[in-house]
């Protein structure tokens, strides 16, 4: 992997196979667990992909530096900047603020695909951190993939004026294993 997106990539390809495994093997939920979580690892990375992208902009301000980078600010010698401390933000509010803050195209929070995302990140929420057992469907896992890759391709249109590469794959994965 040479670089970020390729890996971000990489990963949502991983998560789509992932279900086609589970297809294959419907007596085998750790497909679909596993399809759950690297989806939205691939999220994440393609989040943190375009926000490292977006802090080379010289126009930023200290609070959009602190979000995009995940990083505190201190006030110190008359001035605000960025530490090197970790500041955690959700990964849905990253998602509306590149979109809010980098294009005309903000994400509207009461659209079904919103909605959908949400879902998405609450079922890997309740498997990384179960307080019992989790029963997930493969239509539950199809339908967060799904919104994930609508989601990445309403960021890649509106920050980019372009579709998210694999878009036209769907849910297929050009992966064999």
């Amino acid at each position: 992997m040479t670089n970020i997106d390729d890996f971000a990539t990489l990963l949502f390809d991983e998560a789509k196979r992932f279900l086609e495994k589970f297809d294959e093997h419907r007596d085998t939920p750790a497909y679909l667990h596993a399809a759950v979580n690297l989806g939205v690892c691939s999220l994440e990375a393609h989040v943190n992909g375009i926000a490292e992208e977006f802090l080379t902009r010289p126009e930023l301000s200290v609070w959009d530096k602190s979000l995009l980078a995940e990083r505190t600010v201190e006030f110190g010698d008359g001035e605000f900047r960025v530490t090197k401390r970790l500041k955690m933000y959700r990964l849905e509010d990253r998602i509306l603020f590149l979109c809010k803050r980098f294009s005309r195209r903000p994400i509207e929070r009461s659209s079904p695909t919103w909605g959908r995302l949400l879902s998405a990140i609450r079922l890997r929420n309740e498997l990384t951190h179960p307080k019992g057992p989790v029963e997930i469907t493969r239509d539950e896992v199809a339908q967060a993939l799904r919104a994930i890759l609508e989601i990445l391709d309403h960021c890649y249109r509106a920050l980019y004026k372009r579709d998210y590469p694999t878009k036209e794959l769907d849910l297929q994965s050009s992966l064999d294993f």
